[in-house]
């Protein structure tokens, strides 16, 4: 075994651009990694403190947030890397900084929409999701990190397109060590919910406000102090492509919350906070799933746009094909130690009561391994050109899996929506895998016939 992993992993090594993307990735994922243990263990105590009812009340609370806000977006973050990174390539500076532009403004507004949604659908949110009317009030305190988040993706566009990862890994390991250190005191003065949503907030604005700052400093070094002075008049050729581009995703990301991102809130409205503590325990563990891959797709997206645009297909190819047996080389192993060692894993970190998690966690554990094989299957198609496809895959998933639930949870209980959150992910992660391949195979035969 040793002998084999000591070949893939000097192949893998040969290639420049692959170097590159895992240099990248490694910056994210010491960060990632260090982040990921602290907050399981803020995790674990906070688990422990609050019980499985009000831990999931926590969810619903900061799910409630992030939903409305992915609503309000245009997953600036995407925008900025497939245009920016164009014009940088290009040599149009100008445009690349007015795409900047153009992206914080848009970013802004739907940032402060999201803020004024969050205030009116509060008390809906609490009494839905929470079970509780009195909860009102943290729900829209809790909504205030949006004004931390005003041109937050922006931002990590910019960090990610100019190789500024180690800025991200910084700030991510901040964020972590400053919210479980809170965590801990908590813990140990034996405060409660509304000390721990206080914690979570003062992480949130160290990690946004730090990101955005650090982008506009690049955004000064790239384009000289007067880029913001750029005229967004010389995107009047592109607008539409850069509007379609940015609707798309935004419409993309809806779907996505609907489908698989506000898990927490469909268990709470439909079976209460105890069970959404449970789901949301197992989440938690998913994310040692998670850990090694998650920065793959960040660190992946500006080097495949660029090379996309050079009609590398070779370099194309390589990526996506070594990038998923790298993935699978970590995520299968680690999935079966899980799946091994699991419910004893829950029982000594959150405490016997949350031992019904495991039968949950174990379904879970399939569909992300699926997806971190395949993790590159949404930045692939953003940089060929392709931000509608996954829209409408995605918007197809959701119809289905929003019907089942209706007919397997009042059976099946929670472990249904975890069953549906896989079948989601084999179909969406699955058909934008074939698409990529069907379209990088197509491009390779078209260059070669020239």
């Amino acid at each position: 075994m040793l002998p084999y992993l000591q070949r893939i992993s000097s192949r893998i090594l040969e290639n420049e651009l692959l170097r590159r993307i895992l240099t990248n990735a490694s910056y994210l994922l010491s960060a990632t990694g260090l982040a990921a243990g602290m907050s399981v263990f803020q995790s674990i105590l906070a688990g422990r403190l609050l019980g499985p009812a009000n831990f999931g009340v926590l969810g619903a609370i900061t799910q409630f947030t992030s939903v409305v806000n992915r609503f309000a977006s245009f997953r600036m973050n995407e925008l900025v890397v497939r245009y920016v990174g164009k014009y940088q390539e290009e040599g149009d500076q100008d445009r690349a900084a007015a795409v900047f532009k153009m992206a914080s403004f848009l970013e802004f507004g739907g940032s402060i929409l999201a803020l004024i949604l969050i205030w009116v659908l509060a008390p809906l949110g609490a009494h839905f999701f929470a079970q509780d009317s009195s909860l009102a009030f943290w729900f829209q305190i809790y909504g205030f990190i949006i004004l931390a988040n005003v041109m937050f993706e922006t931002a990590s566009g910019l960090l990610q397109i100019l190789d500024r990862f180690r800025i991200m890994a910084v700030a991510t390991a901040a964020q972590s060590a400053i919210t479980l250190t809170l965590i801990v005191i908590i813990f140990f003065v034996k405060a409660g919910l509304t000390e721990v949503i206080v914690a979570y907030m003062i992480g949130k604005y160290v990690y946004s406000l730090s990101v955005t700052i650090a982008s506009l400093v690049e955004a000064r070094r790239a384009w000289g102090a007067g880029w913001w002075r750029t005229p967004l008049s010389i995107l009047k050729e592109e607008r539409r492509n850069l509007l379609t581009f940015a609707f798309s995703t935004n419409l993309s990301s809806t779907v996505s919350l609907v489908a698989k991102d506000s898990e927490v809130l469909w268990v709470s409205a439909f079976l209460g906070p105890v069970q959404a503590g449970y789901y949301k325990t197992a989440l938690a563990i998913t994310n040692l799933l998670q850990l090694p891959v998650s920065p793959l797709p960040k660190a992946t997206f500006p080097e495949l746009a660029r090379e996309i645009a050079r009609r590398n297909w070779d370099n194309v190819r390589y990526v996506l094909r070594q990038g998923s047996r790298l993935s699978a080389i970590y995520s299968v192993p680690v999935t079966l130690v899980l799946i091994i060692f699991g419910k004893w894993l829950i029982g000594v970190t959150y405490g016997p009561e949350y031992l019904p998690t495991y039968s949950a966690l174990v379904i879970l554990l399939v569909g992300y391994t699926f997806v971190n094989i395949f993790y590159w299957n949404r930045v692939a198609l953003l940089s060929l050109g392709r931000a509608v496809f996954p829209t409408i895959i995605n918007f197809t998933g959701m119809v289905l899996k929003v019907a089942a639930i209706f007919l397997l949870v009042p059976h099946y209980g929670y472990l249904a929506f975890a069953a549906l959150l896989v079948g989601y992910y084999f179909f969406t992660v699955g058909a934008a895998a074939i698409r990529v391949f069907l379209d990088v195979r197509s491009q390779t035969q078209v260059e070669v016939t020239k």
